[in-house]
């Protein structure tokens, strides 16, 4: 009987020390759960090795709903096509698919929204659009090359923005990569103090 409970005692142990080593990725959203999953992921991460071995979780704002706009969406068809700067010599194509009229915190402001000619050849990638921003935060609590937003193609004439998605570009991470430059006109002069912060300095 005593033997029994010793193991018993034993097996409850090695039971807590793997959900112990096992322990959920830190986030208070979808968003913020999924984006350290594929950051931990080795096959998904943009992350070094060194970093990826040691990662618990990326740094983020605190949600906040005053961040999440709807802004009037302005389609801009006749916009001719271009080759957008990247960190490295790739030039990728995009085009201004439109423009992004929107309220935050009393202020109006406006964003262009771009498509890229390549991605949306792949499958499930037709409709993306790419939102990128410079903020007041960069290079204070954020990245200092600012930061990007995924959004899909609306039916309509708005589009919800939710700056607590907002992420950084990869080379944020690693510099093996190569990411867009965020273009001049899309520089908010206001604090977005929404999404991922950066990344490494605590």
């Amino acid at each position: 009987m005593k033997n029994k409970y010793v193991l018993a005692v034993l097996l409850l142990t090695t039971i807590f020390s793997c959900a112990q080593d096992k322990r959920p990725l830190l986030g208070e959203t979808e968003f913020q759960k999924k984006i350290n999953a594929e950051y931990k992921d080795v096959t998904t991460s943009p992350l070094k090795d060194k970093d990826r071995k040691h990662f618990e979780g990326l740094d983020f704002f605190k949600f906040d709903s005053a961040y999440v706009v709807k802004a009037q969406f302005k389609r801009t068809p006749n916009e001719t096509p271009f080759k957008m700067k990247t960190t490295t010599d790739r030039l990728p194509v995009y085009v201004k698919y439109g423009e992004l009229a929107f309220n935050l915190k009393g202020e109006a402001f406006k964003l262009n929204i771009y498509q890229n000619q390549g991605l949306i050849k792949k499958e499930g990638f037709e409709d993306y659009l790419f939102l990128p921003f410079l903020d007041e935060t960069n290079g204070l609590e954020s990245y200092g090359g600012g930061r990007y937003i995924d959004a899909r193609i609306p039916k309509g004439d708005s589009m919800v923005i939710d700056f607590n998605t907002a992420y950084n570009p990869y080379c944020a991470y690693n510099d093996k990569y190569s990411c867009p430059l965020v273009p001049r006109k899309n520089y908010l002069k206001i604090r977005i103090e929404a999404g991922v912060k950066v990344f490494g300095e605590h």
